[in-house]
Protein backbone atom coordinates (compact mmCIF):
# COMPACT_ATOMS: atom_id res chain seq x y z
CA UNK A 1 0.00 0.00 0.00
CA UNK A 2 1.60 3.27 -1.09
CA UNK A 3 1.47 6.17 1.29
CA UNK A 4 0.52 9.68 0.25
CA UNK A 5 3.65 11.64 -0.66
CA UNK A 6 4.56 13.96 2.17
CA UNK A 7 2.42 12.12 4.72
CA UNK A 8 4.00 11.65 8.16
CA UNK A 9 5.95 8.39 8.53
CA UNK A 10 3.55 7.12 11.16
CA UNK A 11 4.88 4.61 13.63
CA UNK A 12 8.52 5.12 12.65
CA UNK A 13 9.26 8.64 13.78
CA UNK A 14 9.31 9.83 17.40
CA UNK A 15 6.06 11.30 18.64
CA UNK A 16 5.71 15.05 18.55
CA UNK A 17 6.36 17.10 21.66
CA UNK A 18 2.65 17.70 22.21
CA UNK A 19 1.99 13.95 22.20
CA UNK A 20 4.77 13.32 24.70
CA UNK A 21 3.45 16.04 26.99
CA UNK A 22 0.01 14.50 26.73
CA UNK A 23 1.33 11.09 27.77
CA UNK A 24 3.15 12.63 30.74
CA UNK A 25 -0.08 14.28 31.86
CA UNK A 26 -1.86 10.95 31.46
CA UNK A 27 0.73 9.22 33.65
CA UNK A 28 0.41 11.89 36.35
CA UNK A 29 -3.39 11.60 36.30
CA UNK A 30 -3.57 7.81 35.96
CA UNK A 31 -5.11 7.25 39.39
CA UNK A 32 -7.70 9.99 38.92
CA UNK A 33 -8.71 8.76 35.46
CA UNK A 34 -8.99 5.16 36.65
CA UNK A 35 -11.37 6.25 39.39
CA UNK A 36 -13.41 8.33 36.97
CA UNK A 37 -13.69 5.44 34.54
CA UNK A 38 -15.07 3.26 37.30
CA UNK A 39 -17.98 5.60 37.93
CA UNK A 40 -21.25 4.23 36.58
CA UNK A 41 -22.23 5.86 33.28
CA UNK A 42 -24.27 8.96 33.89
CA UNK A 43 -23.28 9.20 37.55
CA UNK A 44 -20.63 11.85 36.97
CA UNK A 45 -22.79 14.18 34.93
CA UNK A 46 -26.32 15.48 34.76
CA UNK A 47 -28.55 13.27 32.62
CA UNK A 48 -30.45 15.34 30.04
CA UNK A 49 -32.97 12.76 28.87
CA UNK A 50 -31.56 12.99 25.33
CA UNK A 51 -29.89 10.19 23.40
CA UNK A 52 -27.17 10.19 20.78
CA UNK A 53 -29.81 9.48 18.14
CA UNK A 54 -30.99 13.09 18.39
CA UNK A 55 -27.72 14.45 16.96
CA UNK A 56 -26.35 14.67 13.46
CA UNK A 57 -22.96 15.29 11.87
CA UNK A 58 -21.93 16.08 8.30
CA UNK A 59 -20.13 13.21 6.60
CA UNK A 60 -16.67 13.61 5.13
CA UNK A 61 -18.38 13.54 1.71
CA UNK A 62 -20.50 16.56 2.76
CA UNK A 63 -23.76 14.65 3.23
CA UNK A 64 -26.03 14.67 6.33
CA UNK A 65 -25.00 11.95 8.77
CA UNK A 66 -27.72 11.41 11.37
CA UNK A 67 -26.97 9.32 14.43
CA UNK A 68 -30.56 8.12 14.25
CA UNK A 69 -29.60 5.83 11.36
CA UNK A 70 -27.52 3.85 13.86
CA UNK A 71 -30.46 3.00 16.14
CA UNK A 72 -30.20 -0.65 17.09
CA UNK A 73 -26.41 -0.60 16.69
CA UNK A 74 -23.57 0.12 19.08
CA UNK A 75 -21.40 3.07 17.99
CA UNK A 76 -17.79 3.83 18.94
CA UNK A 77 -17.31 7.57 18.36
CA UNK A 78 -13.65 8.59 18.10
CA UNK A 79 -12.19 12.05 17.52
CA UNK A 80 -9.29 11.42 15.15
CA UNK A 81 -6.30 13.27 13.71
CA UNK A 82 -3.92 12.49 10.85
CA UNK A 83 -0.67 13.89 12.27
CA UNK A 84 -0.78 12.68 15.85
CA UNK A 85 1.46 10.20 17.64
CA UNK A 86 -1.70 8.17 18.23
CA UNK A 87 -2.74 8.13 14.56
CA UNK A 88 -1.72 4.43 14.26
CA UNK A 89 -4.85 3.69 16.31
CA UNK A 90 -6.67 4.00 12.98
CA UNK A 91 -5.43 0.47 12.25
CA UNK A 92 -7.02 -0.87 15.43
CA UNK A 93 -10.25 1.01 14.75
CA UNK A 94 -10.46 -0.52 11.27
CA UNK A 95 -9.89 -3.95 12.81
CA UNK A 96 -12.72 -3.39 15.30
CA UNK A 97 -15.00 -2.35 12.44
CA UNK A 98 -14.14 -5.41 10.38
CA UNK A 99 -14.48 -7.75 13.37
CA UNK A 100 -17.76 -6.51 14.82
CA UNK A 101 -19.71 -4.69 12.10
CA UNK A 102 -21.71 -7.78 11.13
CA UNK A 103 -22.72 -8.05 14.80
CA UNK A 104 -23.96 -4.44 14.83
CA UNK A 105 -20.98 -2.19 15.62
CA UNK A 106 -20.40 1.12 13.88
CA UNK A 107 -17.06 2.91 14.23
CA UNK A 108 -17.53 6.63 13.60
CA UNK A 109 -14.40 8.73 13.11
CA UNK A 110 -14.69 12.45 13.85
CA UNK A 111 -11.61 14.24 12.44
CA UNK A 112 -10.66 17.25 14.54
CA UNK A 113 -7.83 19.74 14.79
CA UNK A 114 -8.70 20.80 18.33
CA UNK A 115 -5.66 19.21 19.96
CA UNK A 116 -2.29 20.35 18.66
CA UNK A 117 -3.81 21.33 15.29
CA UNK A 118 -2.85 17.85 14.09
CA UNK A 119 -5.56 17.34 11.46
CA UNK A 120 -5.26 18.04 7.75
CA UNK A 121 -6.91 21.11 6.26
CA UNK A 122 -9.70 19.63 4.15
CA UNK A 123 -12.12 16.72 4.05
CA UNK A 124 -10.63 15.54 0.76
CA UNK A 125 -7.12 15.36 2.18
CA UNK A 126 -8.33 13.63 5.36
CA UNK A 127 -10.30 11.02 3.42
CA UNK A 128 -7.39 10.31 1.07
CA UNK A 129 -4.97 10.01 3.99
CA UNK A 130 -7.22 7.53 5.80
CA UNK A 131 -7.90 5.40 2.73
CA UNK A 132 -4.33 5.28 1.43
CA UNK A 133 -2.52 4.81 4.73
CA UNK A 134 -5.01 2.66 6.69
CA UNK A 135 -7.63 1.44 4.17
CA UNK A 136 -10.33 3.04 6.32
CA UNK A 137 -13.86 2.36 5.15
CA UNK A 138 -15.85 3.05 8.31
CA UNK A 139 -17.86 6.30 8.40
CA UNK A 140 -16.03 9.58 8.88
CA UNK A 141 -17.45 13.03 9.54
CA UNK A 142 -16.13 16.29 8.20
CA UNK A 143 -13.51 18.09 10.31
CA UNK A 144 -15.34 18.95 13.53
CA UNK A 145 -14.75 20.83 16.78
CA UNK A 146 -15.08 18.49 19.76
CA UNK A 147 -14.02 20.67 22.69
CA UNK A 148 -14.66 24.07 24.19
CA UNK A 149 -17.55 26.45 23.66
CA UNK A 150 -17.83 25.58 19.96
CA UNK A 151 -17.89 21.81 20.42
CA UNK A 152 -20.32 19.90 18.24
CA UNK A 153 -23.66 19.36 20.05
CA UNK A 154 -22.97 15.62 20.41
CA UNK A 155 -19.75 16.34 22.29
CA UNK A 156 -21.36 19.05 24.43
CA UNK A 157 -24.11 16.59 25.32
CA UNK A 158 -21.67 13.76 26.07
CA UNK A 159 -19.74 16.01 28.46
CA UNK A 160 -22.96 16.86 30.29
CA UNK A 161 -24.05 13.22 30.44
CA UNK A 162 -20.80 11.71 31.71
CA UNK A 163 -19.14 14.70 33.39
CA UNK A 164 -15.99 16.73 32.90
CA UNK A 165 -13.63 13.78 33.43
CA UNK A 166 -15.11 12.10 30.34
CA UNK A 167 -14.50 14.99 27.93
CA UNK A 168 -11.84 14.57 25.22
CA UNK A 169 -8.44 15.84 26.28
CA UNK A 170 -6.56 14.73 23.18
CA UNK A 171 -7.03 12.97 19.85
CA UNK A 172 -8.47 9.44 19.76
CA UNK A 173 -10.73 9.80 22.78
CA UNK A 174 -13.57 7.29 22.52
CA UNK A 175 -17.27 7.24 23.46
CA UNK A 176 -19.28 4.02 23.31
CA UNK A 177 -22.95 4.53 22.50
CA UNK A 178 -25.46 1.75 23.09
CA UNK A 179 -28.10 0.41 20.73
CA UNK A 180 -30.68 2.66 22.38
CA UNK A 181 -28.55 5.78 21.94
CA UNK A 182 -27.48 6.11 25.55
CA UNK A 183 -23.84 6.68 26.41
CA UNK A 184 -22.40 3.55 27.95
CA UNK A 185 -18.83 4.58 28.76
CA UNK A 186 -15.72 6.36 27.48
CA UNK A 187 -12.05 5.58 26.97
CA UNK A 188 -9.12 7.96 27.10
CA UNK A 189 -6.64 8.39 24.27
CA UNK A 190 -4.14 5.95 25.73
CA UNK A 191 -6.69 3.12 25.86
CA UNK A 192 -6.23 1.71 22.38
CA UNK A 193 -8.86 0.02 20.22
CA UNK A 194 -7.25 -3.38 20.69
CA UNK A 195 -7.35 -3.18 24.49
CA UNK A 196 -9.37 -5.76 26.40
CA UNK A 197 -11.39 -2.98 28.05
CA UNK A 198 -12.59 -1.61 24.73
CA UNK A 199 -13.36 -4.97 23.18
CA UNK A 200 -15.14 -6.28 26.29
CA UNK A 201 -17.31 -3.15 26.47
CA UNK A 202 -18.20 -3.45 22.78
CA UNK A 203 -19.12 -7.12 23.12
CA UNK A 204 -21.31 -6.32 26.14
CA UNK A 205 -23.03 -3.51 24.23
CA UNK A 206 -23.68 -5.77 21.26
CA UNK A 207 -25.14 -8.46 23.54
CA UNK A 208 -27.79 -6.11 24.96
Amino acid sequence: MSKIPGAPNIGLEPKGETDVLYELRCAAMAGIMACAAAIAPGAAGAATGQTAHEFAFTSIEGEPLSMEQFAGKAVLVVNTASRCGFTPQYEGLQTLWETYRDQGLVVLGVPSGDFGNQELSSSGKIKEFCEVNFAIDFPLTEKTEVSGDRAHPFYAWAGTELGAAAKPRWNFHKYLVGKDGRLITWFSTTTGPSSERVQSAIEAALAE
